[in-house]
């Protein structure tokens, strides 16, 4: 409804209807706390822990949390933004997003710059001038040679930077308004997501000797791994289900229903061998892409996994996962390369210590670089012209 500003004498003076305002959604703090998870197991990943016997198959393969990160940011961004009245400003949008994302990225290019020491004897001149070019302007990831160069999980920008710029046409599309049919969407975008990497199976361009891995190397599998146009589909169904999330209406027992059977089969999924039956080039397209799409539709809303979920210490890490993303790759390597926790004294307690003190970086960097850069460009934007 309209807000209405009354005058002291709201009987002897009509009342000034004010343009309505879009409606604030409900917050999903759950789904913050989830992004907790899938950044610390893609730090586990790259540095394994020891001890985790149990936990390694999950470990083993949380790459495919990139494309659940990937599928969130286009469920958050819908959830949002689809049912606000009027286009959306696409410069108000754009200039948001830069502020959440180029700060922390710009950091860890400057944090990082003794990396390309590596790169230049790793590379050829002209690949390593190219790299310098692309990396800062977020178009690594377009060329699957230099997608890890500089910082090597940073490829993932390169495809968030481009669905974001689409993102103000794709919320304009004629989405269904069913429930049913956002689901059928869903699975359909879902489907044909799977596509390439179903031929890549089929045709095996690369010629591998066997099969693929997480080690496995080549122009197309690379492409399909790193490059933008392979999470398309990841993101759009991410929108899909940020507008699926808006047409339901389930209680708060039923979304707990759906977070525990969501869990229940993720967690069968990894502890038995049927994590490593389905070939590692559809796990790494999102072939479990409805198992998270249903946990999200669990956790989004109050129901006793979502309280977990949202549990302060959790949330608040969290709301630093971006940074814990962005930074634990090269950060680590660093601090074993100058053998940093042997210096301390401290290589027995390694390399929980190195966690220990990325994640300090990460609450370093989101409070004294990531918020002010943040706040000062969009107060910018918004100071009123002398």
């Amino acid at each position: 409804m309209p807000e209405t500003l009354l005058t002291p004498d709201a009987t002897a003076a009509p009342a000034l209807t004010l343009p309505s305002r879009p409606t604030r959604k409900p917050q999903l703090p759950a789904l913050t706390g989830v992004r907790t998870l899938l950044a610390v197991n893609i730090m586990f990943f790259h540095f394994t822990p020891p001890h985790m016997m149990y936990l390694y198959p999950l470990i083993n393969h949380s790459y495919v949390f990139v494309g659940f990160f990937i599928m969130l940011s286009g469920f958050i961004l819908s959830y949002n933004y689809a049912d606000r009245p009027g286009p959306l400003d696409k410069h108000a949008f754009w200039l948001a997003r830069f502020a959440r994302l180029y700060p922390i990225y710009l950091l860890s290019l400057v944090l990082f710059v003794t990396m390309l020491g590596g790169e230049w004897h790793a590379r050829s001149h002209g690949q390593f001038v190219e790299g310098v070019i692309l990396t800062p302007l977020l178009l690594q990831g377009w060329s699957p040679a230099l997608a890890t160069f500089w910082n090597t999980v940073a490829w993932t920008l390169s495809a968030e930077a481009i669905l974001y710029l689409a993102f103000p046409w794709l919320i304009q599309l004629p989405w269904p308004k069913s429930p049913a049919r956002l689901i059928a969407l869903l699975l359909g975008i879902w489907a044909v997501g799977l596509i390439p990497h179903s031929l890549y199976l089929w045709l095996n361009p690369d010629h591998l000797p066997g099969r693929a891995d997480r080690y496995s190397s080549g122009t197309w599998i690379r492409t399909l791994k790193y490059t933008p146009v392979a999470y398309i589909c990841t993101f759009l169904a991410g929108i899909t289900l940020g507008r699926l999330q808006s047409s339901l209406t389930l209680t708060a027992r039923h979304r707990a229903c759906v977070a525990a059977a969501s869990i229940g089969v993720i967690a069968l999924f990894f502890a038995t061998d049927a994590v490593d039956r389905v070939p590692y080039i559809l796990m790494h397209g999102g072939f479990l892409l409805p198992l998270f799409a249903s946990l999200v539709v669990g956790l989004s809303g109050q129901n006793v996994f979502a309280t977990i979920f949202a549990w302060k210490p959790i949330e608040l890490l969290g709301q630093a996962s971006y940074a814990l993303f962005l930074l634990h790759f090269n950060f680590i390597n660093l601090l074993r390369q100058y053998n940093v926790p042997e210096r301390l004294h401290l290589a027995a307690y390694d390399p929980w210590v190195s966690y220990a003190a990325t994640i300090l970086l990460a609450f370093a960097a989101m409070h004294f670089v990531e918020k002010p850069a943040r706040r000062a460009l969009l107060q910018r934007r918004s100071a009123p012209a002398n």
